[in-house]
């Protein structure tokens, strides 16, 4: 009698599930703008775009991030430009604010976005990650100062310069990546206490924050209700709004924050579009970035697609589709992870104090008598895939401050079909079960 195959479920892939692409939304969109004749025509949607990006598009994430994020002061279309998406994005940061002479070292809140670090290596940083811890407020703000007090103090050796100075863009001396709101892989959201001592930080030691804003808009409260309860508004401020007004605003035209913003988790990846912003001089020197100005701004019909969304269609999926599916979905996962992995030893991140919960990651720290390496191996056997706390490790940096999360999973709840979120919890249940007493695990489902 041969052996039954186990329906795959993926918590490894950060991936939002295909039935949840908006096609419909899209290809309305896209007649309607194929199909305008003012304004915009049919021909320049074709063309070579402005290298900030479609202004019309511009102008409505303006309008539409001032009421999500409520600043102190509007948002303009001259703090944003157009971009290809987070992942491109950041390159062109580096590429336009870096260079390897300047710029010492690239801090990572660990565990971290494993595919940032070869954005990073591969713009000249290779050996120069430097990981810096997190607990439940975020990003360990004494480890970092410590660790920027010691560069500073230390003589620095000149170096020829790679690249040519340009009036429009800077050479920051370090850069600080994070996810701060609902992050990858953590889940955590960083305090605004943090957040501004992060900036305030960041201004001392001439350093940039990149930071991936990409998961705000996904939000929900920790625990379940009778009601969904919809979430219009930011459960935290941005570090660009923080500069923006902290101690009377940035120190300099350059300011030391960019948010990458992006549509592939609201809308598809697919689209490969997404918005930069920071102050006018830093919008505008991003989008002075070789490659954009070459060929334009990087995603000139998809600005037009969305530029037909964003203040009618967009929303109302946003509101009405993505926010009380993924919380179903999360809700699920979180009663399955307190029904069958807790009683075992399994520990996962306790609610913020906000009362907020969002994103698409769940992170799960094993019991020490239970190691990653085995479970995640059993787990394939089993057609489970999970990503390893190893695999969220800042490259190349040995320091012991990413031991903690070395043991522990992450969970992905948006990609695999959400009847198969809680046979997944099981599944793992019964390998944690079998790896405390020294049993191969077989499964009772």
């Amino acid at each position: 009698m041969g052996s039954i195959t186990l329906t795959e479920i993926n918590f490894r892939l950060g991936w939002p599930n295909p039935g949840l692409l908006p096609v419909d939304l899209i290809k309305e969109a896209s007649q309607i703008a194929l199909s305008q004749s003012e304004n915009f025509t049919r021909e320049s949607l074709l063309q070579y775009g402005p290298d900030d990006g479609y202004v019309l598009l511009r102008e409505k994430i303006a309008g539409w991030l001032t009421s999500f994020y409520a600043p102190e002061r509007a948002i303009t279309q001259e703090r944003l430009c157009i971009t290809g998406g987070a992942s491109q994005n950041l390159s062109c940061v580096l590429q336009s604010f870096t260079e390897p002479s300047v710029t010492q070292f690239i801090w990572m809140v660990a565990p971290t976005y494993f595919c940032a670090c070869r954005v990073f290596d591969d713009a000249g940083f290779a050996g120069r990650l430097r990981a810096v811890p997190e607990d439940d407020e975020g990003i360990d703000i004494g480890y970092l100062a410590e660790q920027l007090e010691r560069c500073a103090s230390q003589e620095q050796i000149p170096k020829d310069s790679m690249k040519t100075f340009r009036t429009w863009s800077k050479f920051y001396r370090h850069v600080i990546y994070t996810v701060p709101t609902f992050a990858n892989p953590s889940g955590r959201i960083m305090s605004l206490a943090r957040r501004e001592a992060l900036v305030r930080l960041a201004r001392k030691h001439d350093a940039l924050i990149v930071s991936d804003d990409v998961y705000d808009m996904l939000q929900w409260d920790c625990h379940a209700s009778k009601e969904f309860k919809l979430r219009k508004t930011a459960c935290q401020s941005r570090f660009v709004d923080i500069d923006a007004h902290l101690d009377g605003g940035p120190i300099d035209d350059f300011g030391n924050s960019m948010s990458n913003g992006t549509f592939s988790k609201i809308m598809g990846p697919g689209l490969r579009t997404g918005w930069a912003e920071g102050t006018p001089k830093f919008a505008w020197g991003l989008s002075q970035t070789g490659s954009t100005r070459s060929g334009g701004c990087a995603s000139q019909f998809g600005a037009a697609i969305l530029a037909q969304l964003i203040d009618t269609s967009l929303p109302s999926y946003l509101h009405t589709v993505l926010q009380p599916t993924y919380a179903r979905r999360y809700y699920k996962l979180i009663s399955a992870i307190k029904e069958y992995l807790l009683p075992l030893g399994v520990a996962v991140s306790p609610p913020d104090k906000s009362g907020m919960a969002g994103g698409y990651y769940v992170w799960l720290q094993l019991p020490d008598h239970v190691k990653v390496q085995q479970v995640v191996q059993l787990a394939s056997e089993q057609n489970l895939l999970l990503h390893p706390g190893s695999m969220f490790l800042v490259e190349a940096d040995l320091s012991k401050c990413q031991q903690s999360f070395l043991n522990g999973v992450r969970v992905c709840f948006v990609w695999a079909d959400e009847d198969l979120l809680i046979e997944g919890v099981e599944r793992l249940a019964v390998i944690v079960r079998a790896l405390s007493v020294d049993t191969i695990p077989t499964l009772a489902l």
